[in-house]
């Protein structure tokens, strides 16, 4: 048996590692950033901004107690959405965390400042520096240290809301929202990263006592009080001090704490700061650092962020970038496009999450059973959805381009790096879950196809046209006809010149039309089916077959298929096809009376309704067995093949006819060899040119000696290129 860890993080220690992970530059240094851009109402932008998350959390605590194992947002959307949106939901939390460290150093210098007389960014460079140094060798806090530093930050904060708020000046409230729609949302989006250490704790799910309860509601609990937090602190800094005084320093809380509490507690107010901000910083890289890691492992990057130091035992490559990304920033990017661009990651990543959640529950991972489920499931996370890609559009330019360019090269490096070398063999639930709304798409169409009463089937044929290939044509029709409880209408189709009138052809009939109307004579008065008949002259007889079935409202169309000049088709084939307004059936080789085994196969996609329902109607027709011949590719996910045989299973169960199916794997046979192998007609779908090549090539041994008929069928309604392509990509 392996190793397991121990389940000892109780409730508090739940609740005071995600608050932990939440208090820093969030209220030590945004609040008088955000009020520049929101005034006083920059108490009710860290109250939206709260409310915002919420979803993201309900949806983390879901999938944290589906899957209560290290890995965290990265693992969850990866397994969600599959290796796509992994990598940008990997290298889009990267940029967060790491953005979120450098402003946790650069916004926490100033108040380090406030007591030894430092020039800003060299301190800052000099603590980075020494918190890259530290997480490459492998020195960690203790969960003891963590504890204690939240315990302080929350004692300090308390002191101050209670300490103040006599203070407070109800004037300093005047104009709340004077700003705008506009400067609230903006302000909303800026303070976001506040939150962003919220679902931190499911990073360690697998340490968590009974986490089905204390998941959730440690991570709830968090976001409660953080934000109860904030709101109390931005409420009682915007009522002590003067807005020009809070807008223009580095350290607004200092300001409020110099106006609200006595000398002593503007120290523990710096000390709480440099303890917070310090805390976040080095959380940050040593959070940061693991996702290039981890997505090292996962075949989304390259092997260097995998390589661990032997002698620290730390992925050293991937701290090391990570540290350098760090002082890069703090050197040469502004603060508050610092905290703008760490929010927009955060709010593209937590919108990830938000579609992660509708993935699991909308897909058939069989494996996903969360013991807590989001309430009100969806609306929360369509909540969140939308009102993250609000936040995105008010957040301001840059970090709206840094955002697109995140998701943008993110794809473009998968696609160039794990793509076109093999891809990784894995997809998410979304995929899945898209699969099977596709499917339940195509199983509507069919059901439809099924049931439909037809009105007629129109046999074309020629005077060219051997009377056997007619008699099978007619009997198709027949069968077709008898199920669907309509008529069947012969026409044959007389081609002349072009110098010749064509009412002077009408008005005489040759021996074969005589002939031809002959054999219709007898046909429809042995017939159960009303059959009619008739010749149809044309100077075009692609043109005549085309118009003539939109006249008499025909929904199948059925004619010889050959590849002979002589014949109806000719290379007219493709045009007849394109231009039809019904179903075109094109038959080859049918003998009807030996019909028993009815095969119907596809290359690549779900079965065309058309196809489904010719065979079950002809299958009624001769009292035969229907066989769906579905091919496998190979090494598929489980959820793949679990939607596939769920897709086959409602076919079968739609059909009036005996229904076989039949999964092909690779390796063991040619899905199109075995259906004319073991059918007496074989039912394609005419759309599907590689399957066509196969049967039809000149160096096909499919059809060589062979003594099945085929039934090729173009449906009226095709899905569009984009719709078709889905399709075959999903199944």
């Amino acid at each position: 048996m392996g190793k397991q860890l121990e389940r000892d993080l109780g409730l508090a220690s739940v609740t005071a590692i995600s608050i932990g992970a939440m208090v820093g530059s969030g209220i030590f240094i945004l609040p008088g950033l955000a009020m520049e851009m929101a005034g006083p109402a920059v108490i009710f932008a860290y109250f939206l901004a709260g409310v915002l998350v919420l979803p993201a959390a309900l949806s983390k605590s879901e999938m944290a107690t589906a899957m209560p194992e290290a890995g965290g947002t990265y693992l969850y959307i990866e397994r969600a959405m599959g290796p796509l949106f992994g990598t940008i939901a990997g290298v889009g939390t990267w940029f967060s965390l790491t953005f979120k460290g450098a402003l946790a150093l650069v916004g926490g210098a100033p108040y380090l400042v406030l007591l030894l007389d430092i020039p800003v960014t060299p301190l800052a460079l000099t603590v980075a520096a020494l918190l890259i140094l530290l997480n490459i060798v492998g020195a960690k806090q203790t969960g003891r240290m963590q504890v204690a530093i939240v315990a302080v930050m929350l004692a300090v904060m308390v002191w101050f809301i209670v300490a103040g708020a006599p203070s407070v000046e109800s004037v300093r409230y005047d104009n709340f929202f004077g700003s705008g729609i506009e400067g609230i949302l903006g302000a909303t989006g800026f303070v976001f990263v506040s939150y962003a250490g919220v679902t931190k704790i499911a990073s360690v799910a697998e340490e968590v006592e009974n986490p089905d309860r204390n998941l959730p509601l440690g991570i709830l609990g968090s976001l409660i009080i953080t934000a109860g937090i904030y709101v109390a602190i931005v409420t009682v800094m915007v009522g002590v001090a003067n807005q020009a005084d809070l807008t223009n320093t580095e350290t607004p809380m200092g300001v409020a704490a110099g106006n609200a509490l006595p000398a002593i507690g503007i120290t523990a107010v710096i000390i709480a700061a440099l303890l917070a901000l310090i805390s976040t910083a080095n959380a940050g890289i040593l959070s940061s650092s693991r996702y290039p890691f981890a997505m090292s492992r996962d075949g989304l990057a390259p092997n260097v962020f995998e390589t661990v130091s032997k002698r620290f035992e730390t992925p050293v490559n991937a701290i090391t970038i990570t540290g350098g990304v760090l002082l890069v920033l703090i050197a040469f990017v502004p603060i508050d496009d610092i905290a703008k661009l760490a929010s927009a990651f955060k709010i593209l990543v937590f919108i990830l999450i938000n579609v992660a959640l509708i993935a699991f529950r909308q897909g058939s991972i069989e494996a996903y059973d969360p013991s807590f489920k989001s309430p009100l499931y969806p609306v929360p996370q369509l909540v969140g959805i939308a009102g993250g890609a609000v936040l995105l559009r008010y957040i301001g330019f840059v970090p709206l381009v840094g955002a697109v360019l995140i998701t943008v090269g993110s794809m473009a490096w998968y696609y160039f790096f794990v793509y076109r070398r093999g891809g990784v063999g894995r997809e998410g639930a979304m995929t899945d879950a898209v699969r099977r709304s596709v499917g339940r798409d195509v199983v509507g169409q069919t059901e439809s196809e099924v049931e439909i009463d037809s009105n007629e089937v129109l046999v074309a044929v020629t005077d060219r046209t051997p009377p056997d290939v007619e008699r099978s044509l007619i009997d198709l029709a027949v069968d077709l006809a008898r199920t669907r409880e309509g008529g069947v209408r012969v026409a044959q189709f007389d081609e002349v010149p072009d110098q010749t009138p064509l009412p002077q052809s009408a008005d005489s009939l040759t021996e074969a039309d005589q002939a031809f109307e002959a054999r219709m004579a007898d046909r429809a008065t042995d017939s159960e089916i009303s059959i009619r008949y008739g010749e149809v002259v044309s100077h075009d007889t692609r043109h005549a077959i085309v118009n003539y079935a939109a006249d008499v409202e025909t929904d199948t169309l059925l004619i010889e298929r050959s590849s002979g000049r002589d014949t109806l088709l000719g290379s007219n084939t493709g045009w007849i096809e394109e231009h039809a307004p019904c179903n075109v059936i094109e038959v080859t080789n049918l003998h009807h009376s030996v019909v028993e085994h009815i095969g119907v196969v596809t290359d690549e996609g779900p079965f065309d309704p058309s196809k489904v329902g010719l065979a079950n109607a002809l299958g009624m027709a001769v009292d035969g067995t229907v066989t769906f011949y579905f091919p496998m590719p190979a090494d598929v996910p489980e959820s793949r093949r679990n939607t596939i045989e769920d897709y086959l299973s409602e076919l079968a169960d739609l059909c009036e006819t005996p229904v076989e199916t039949k999964i092909i794997e690779p390796g063991t046979d040619d899905a199109v060899e075995r259906a004319a192998r073991e059918s007496d007609v074989l039912i394609v779908s005419g759309v599907q040119r590689g399957l066509m090549d196969r049967l039809f090539g000149r160096a096909s041994h499919v059809t060589a000696g062979s003594k099945h008929g085929t039934l090729v069928v173009y449906g009226a309604s095709q899905p569009g290129r984009v719709r078709g392509a889905v399709e075959r990509q999903l199944f």
